[in-house]
């Protein structure tokens, strides 16, 4: 029988860890977005989450949206819904990863390269 908390495998603990919100405001959140923490868990308001305080700890230093949700043991999802948060009450900020294309003249370089090797 699951708890009131979601139990194993129950939908409502993600539901009230995000306060019923399933999308995050900040829809450019990737994976390899990189989350800081500008602000101490102590510094969070009463009203924080656990789940809110560990993540604001975790990014401490730079952290990677995906290893924050692996060391919380959240859905990818649910965690951009915090970061979000966090982001908007100016207690974390998030760099997107280089996303700028490769140069094509370098990967013909090691493309050939590659091709002399066999």
């Amino acid at each position: 029988m699951s708890t009131a908390t979601g139990g194993a495998g129950g939908a409502l603990r993600p539901y009230v860890i995000t306060r019923g919100r399933a999308r995050a405001a900040h829809a450019r959140l990737g994976l390899d977005t990189l989350l800081t923490a500008l602000a101490g868990e102590h510094e969070l308001p009463v009203s924080a989450t656990r789940e809110e305080r560990t993540l604001v700890r975790l990014c401490a230093r730079p952290t990677a949206l995906a290893e924050a949700a692996a060391r919380l043991g959240l859905a990818v999802g649910l965690v951009r819904v915090l970061v979000s948060d966090l982001i908007g009450s100016g207690r974390m900020t998030a760099r997107d990863g280089d996303r700028s294309r490769p140069d094509t003249q370098l990967l013909q370089e090691v493309l050939n390269g590659l091709r002399r090797m066999r």
